[in-house]
């Protein structure tokens, strides 16, 4: 009696201690006698001790940090990257099975990918265009990865350090840009202006009135502030008649000149002779013998 309570008691420690609690996101790969036997979980799982090993592999999604990386673009720039991968254990039988480390593995793979890609690629489309650097990252490391059982999420670069000479060069080439796109922006209002002045030009060479209703509003506008002094410029059109008519009356006058002064007037020469001889007595006459 006492050897079979001693053999129960040893066949309820065992079941007990071949007894594997597993959470709901855990599996747990076992092996009976070095051979691969089932994937169990979760819950209460029953693995022999002894005959019987266990590994658990979780199946939640992991965020690997990759450490920051020496890259050198296609355009020679030097510089430091660092990236994030989000990954998740898509059949733990190939996780456990197929390589010995899968998030050291995962790890290496995503450094290597992230140097090789970025040497690829421009400054410019690095810092400009991380979607489709993110993009050819997760599926590159998802590829060489699935064969291990891996599923990649996404690759992301979190961080681009740049050299300080680089930054400086940068901001220069911003400003430029900023210059040159305020002087476009003052050079297109200026045209625009030019071209609305050359319309309402037209349009006032073609209305007379509309000079005079112009500089009426320029009165009332300035007529509204509160100054001492004002200067009113007077449009030459309105002067214009004026100035024709004194032209006219000017070349009237030179043409009726001549004609007012009467008969033409002696010679120089002619004048001089008469007076001469009357001023001039006879000569006496000669004696008689």
């Amino acid at each position: 009696m006492e050897i079979l309570l001693g053999a129960l008691a040893v066949v309820v420690l065992y079941t007990f201690s071949s007894l594997r609690i597993l959470k709901q996101y855990e599996r747990g790969v076992t092996f009976l006698l070095g051979k691969f036997w089932a994937t169990k979980g979760p819950g209460l799982v029953f693995v022999p001790s002894i005959v019987a090993k266990m590994r658990r592999v979780s199946l939640r999604i992991l965020a690997i940090d990759i450490k920051p990386q020496d890259v050198i673009t296609r355009d020679n720039v030097s510089l430091k990257v660092n990236a994030v991968l989000y990954m998740r254990v898509r059949n733990p039988e190939m996780a456990v099975i197929e390589i010995e480390d899968y998030l050291y593995a995962t790890g290496q793979l995503a450094q290597t990918t992230l140097r090789s890609v970025l040497g690829e690629a421009e400054l410019d489309e690095l810092l400009a265009d991380r979607v489709k650097i993110n993009r050819i990252l997760k599926e590159i490391v998802d590829e060489r990865s699935n064969p291990w059982g891996i599923e990649v999420s996404a690759v992301e670069v979190k961080d681009v350090d740049l050299p300080v000479e680089m930054k400086r060069a940068m901001a220069r080439q911003a400003e430029c840009e900023r210059e040159r796109r305020a002087k476009v922006i003052a050079a297109e209002g200026e045209y625009q202006a030019a071209d609305r002045l050359a319309q309402a030009a037209s349009i006032i060479g073609t209305e007379t009135p509309a000079l005079a209703l112009r500089l009426l509003q320029t009165i009332v506008e300035i007529s509204s502030e509160t100054t001492s002094t004002v200067v009113l410029p007077i449009p030459m059109d309105l002067i214009k008649p004026f100035t024709e008519l004194a032209q006219k009356v000017t070349k009237s006058a030179e043409k009726q000149l001549p004609e007012s002064t009467g008969a033409q007037m002696p010679a120089p020469g002619a004048g001089e002779r008469v007076a001469s001889s009357k001023r001039s007595p006879p000569p006496p006459a000669a004696p008689s013998t």
